[in-house]
Order: C-alpha cells, then structure tokens, then sequence
C-alpha cells in the first residue's frame, strides 16, 4: 500500500466516502444528494469503472477492515469523488428498478 499512496497520480478512494449513514466528520466526503446507504467495495468499483477510471483493488489487504481503491488522478479528489458518486446513484438507481 504505501508504495501506491506515495504515488502523485493514484487517488485513494474509501467506500466510506460515499455513506449517507456517515456524517461529513466521520468520513463522508460527498453530499447527501450524492451519497448512498452502506456502499459495497464492488460497487464503488463498478462506479469508478463506469466514471471513465481504471481502478485498482487490493482486497488482500484492508485497513481498518474496509478495503480501498486505487484510481488515476486526473482531476482534484473532490472532482474525482463526484464523478464516481454520480455513478454509484445511477448505479444504485438502476438496481432498483431491476429488483
């Protein structure tokens, strides 16, 4: 891991970031009209996928007990973090109509 997070072109993305049930002190880092209830690490992925990043995983490590992904910074983090929430919502909006 810190070989990656020492790298200037990775981003560190938590699922956390993307949790309505945590507040913005305890780690969220989108608005509540971006974030979704309990993100899974697979659909951060997917998200990050879909937003036009080519993320990494490293599910054999986890600290504290929730993986990370890895994706290229090509914009602030907070550009990054909207583009792939946008994602998640669209993802997570689509399942629902499928269920």
């Amino acid at each position: 891991m810190a070989i990656y997070l020492r790298k200037r072109d990775k981003v560190v993305v938590w699922p956390i970031y993307f949790n309505s049930k945590v507040s913005r002190s305890y780690g969220r880092k989108v608005p509540l009209s971006l974030s979704v209830e309990d993100p899974k690490l697979e659909e951060v992925v997917e998200a990050a996928r879909k937003a036009g990043f080519n993320p990494i995983t490293e599910v054999d490590k986890a600290y504290p007990k929730m993986w990370w992904i890895l994706v290229e910074k090509r914009a602030s983090k907070t550009k990054i973090l909207k583009e792939i929430a946008l994602a998640l919502k669209e993802i997570r909006r689509k399942k629902g109509r499928s269920s």
